[in-house]
C-alpha cells in the first residue's frame, strides 16, 4: 500500500510518484526539515564565501586606492640600445635612490613618490610612444629624461600642449628647454649639462688662449653634432672668433684625417669637437695617423668610457672637456656613489646619477610648494620656488624663472681631463683667469 503522499516524478513530469507506506507524514515533515538545516548551512556556507569574497574584493580596492594616493613620477629615455643607455641607467638609479629618501623622510604631501620607468630605445617614435603611456595612462605629474637630445626634440610638444613638465636630467641639446613660440608657455626644465653653456665656456678659453690663433670647428653629423655646431658657429662670432675651417664627419666613421688634413693646411692650431664619445675617439685616433695634435676641446661626450676604451689611455688624455663633477667628489656624492656605484656600468656614467638624485629633489620641492600636483600649479612652483633645494651638485636657490629653465649654467661645471684613467678636474693660468664677463652669449 501507499500512503496518500505523492512527490513529483522527475522522470515523468506532471506525475506524483507515491510514497511506501512506511513513509508517513510525520517522517516527511521531518525530512523537510532535516532538509531545511541542509539548506540553511548551504546558505550560511555560500553567504560565508561571499563575505570573504566581498573582504579580499574591499582589500584589493584599498590597496589599489592607497596606490592611488601614491605620487607618479615618469622616466622615458634610452635604457638598452645605444652607449648612451648607460647614462639613462645611471639617471634612473639616481632618482630611485632620491625617492627612497624623500619617502623615508615622509614623502610629499603626506603621500609617496613613486617612479614608472619606460625604456624609449633611442628611438623616436618609441619615445613618442612612451611619453604619451606615461601622461595619459600612468597619470605621472612630471616627466624626467630623456638620454638623447633628438627625442626630446620629437616629442617635447606633447608635454606643453598637456601642461605636464618634464625635468630633463641627461640630455643635454640647447633647445630642448626653449618655448615652442616665443609666447608659449614652457613646460621643459633641466638639471643637467647644457650645450650652448658648455661652448661659451670653451669659446671664452680659446678666446683667452695665446696659444690660439687659428681654430677649427668639427662636428659629427647627428642633430647633436649639429647643434653643437650651431652654437659654436654663433658663440664664436660672438667672441669674434673667425673659424679658418668647419669640417663635419659621419657618427660611424672611423677615419676622419681628410677632414683634419684640411684643418693643418689652414695652420689650424685649435680645434673645438662636437661629437659622441666614440667618434670624439675616432677624431682622436686619426690625428695619431697623421702626427698632427692641435690643443683640443670638446664636448662633454668625452667623459663617456666608450671615449676613453676607443681612444686608449694615451690619446684619451689630451681633449679638455667640462661636465658636471669629477671623480674627485664631495662627502653627500660619494655617500650616494657607495649606495649605487656598484650598479653603474662605468663609474664615469656617476654624474647622471647626481643629475637624476637633484632633479627628484628640485620636483619634489615644487609639488610641496603648489600644494597640489596639477600641472599648471607645478610649473608656476618651478619657475619661483621659495625654498632652497639642497642637491649634492649644489644648492638650488630659484634655479628657474619664467624665462631661465636651466638649473645648471657654465659657473656650475667643472673642467676635465683623462688622467690615469680618471676624470680629474684640470686647470690652468687661462682656466683661473676666466670670469663670468668672459663667457658670453
Amino acid at each position: 500500500m501507499f500512503a496518500d503522499v505523492g512527490i513529483r516524478d522527475g522522470r515523468h513530469p506532471g506525475r506524483r510518484r507515491r510514497l511506501p507506506g512506511h513513509l508517513s507524514r510525520k517522517t516527511t515533515t521531518t525530512c523537510a526539515a532535516a532538509g531545511g538545516k541542509q539548506a540553511l548551512k548551504e546558505t550560511s556556507m555560500k553567504f560565508n564565501r561571499i563575505y570573504q569574497a566581498a573582504v579580499a574584493v574591499a582589500a584589493a580596492v584599498g590597496a589599489m586606492a592607497a596606490q592611488a594616493q601614491d605620487i607618479k613620477l615618469g622616466y622615458n629615455g634610452d635604457l638598452s640600445a645605444s652607449p648612451s643607455a648607460q647614462s639613462g641607467q645611471a639617471a634612473v638609479l639616481g632618482m630611485q635612490a632620491a625617492i627612497e629618501d624623500v619617502n623615508a623622510a615622509g614623502g610629499v604631501l603626506g603621500k609617496k613618490l613613486t617612479l614608472v620607468v619606460r625604456d624609449d630605445t633611442s628611438q623616436p617614435p618609441k619615445s613618442i610612444q612612451n611619453m604619451s603611456d606615461l601622461i595619459d595612462n600612468e597619470k605621472v605629474v612630471a616627466v624626467f629624461g630623456p638620454t638623447n637630445s633628438g627625442n626630446a626634440m620629437a616629442w617635447k610638444h606633447i608635454p606643453n600642449q598637456k601642461k605636464v613638465p618634464v625635468i630633463g636630467n641627461v640630455a643635454s641639446g640647447t633647445d630642448i628647454t626653449k618655448p615652442m613660440s616665443p609666447s608659449a608657455d614652457n613646460y621643459m626644465f633641466r638639471v643637467s649639462m647644457v650645450d650652448r653653456e658648455q661652448v661659451a665656456a670653451l669659446m671664452a678659453y680659446v678666446k683667452k688662449n695665446p696659444t690660439s690663433k687659428k681654430v677649427g670647428l668639427m662636428a659629427e653629423t647627428t642633430g647633436y653634432g649639429q647643434g653643437g655646431l650651431k652654437d659654436m658657429e654663433d658663440l664664436a662670432k660672438v667672441q669674434g672668433i673667425t673659424p679658418a675651417a668647419v669640417e663635419r664627419f659621419g657618427v660611424g666613421d672611423t677615419d676622419v684625417t681628410s677632414q683634419l688634413n684640411k684643418m693643418k693646411a689652414a695652420g689650424v692650431d685649435t680645434i673645438v669637437v662636437w661629437a659622441q664619445g666614440t667618434p670624439i675617439a675616432q677624431v682622436m685616433r686619426s690625428m695619431e695617423k697623421i702626427n698632427y695634435f692641435p690643443t683640443t676641446l670638446s664636448s662633454w661626450a668625452a667623459d663617456n668610457v666608450t671615449f676613453f676604451d676607443a681612444a686608449g689611455k694615451t690619446l684619451a688624455e689630451k681633449p679638455l672637456f667640462m661636465r658636471t663633477v669629477s671623480e674627485h667628489r664631495t662627502p653627500g656624492q660619494q655617500k650616494l656613489f657607495d649606495r649605487i656605484g656598484s650598479k653603474l656600468k662605468a663609474p664615469s656614467a656617476f654624474s647622471f646619477a647626481l643629475h637624476g638624485y637633484d632633479s627628484v629633489l628640485v620636483a619634489a620641492q615644487a609639488i610641496k610648494q603648489a600644494g597640489k600636483t596639477d600641472g599648471p600649479a607645478l610649473k608656476a612652483a618651478l619657475e619661483d620656488l621659495q625654498a632652497p633645494v639642497n642637491g649634492l651638485l649644489k644648492t638650488y636657490t630659484k634655479p628657474f624663472s619664467k624665462t631661465q629653465h636651466e638649473a645648471l649654467t657654465a659657473k656650475d661645471f667643472v673642467w676635465i681631463k683623462w688622467k690615469d684613467g680618471k676624470l680629474s678636474p684640470y686647470s690652468d693660468p687661462i682656466i683661473t683667469g676666466l670670469t663670468a664677463v668672459d663667457i658670453k652669449q
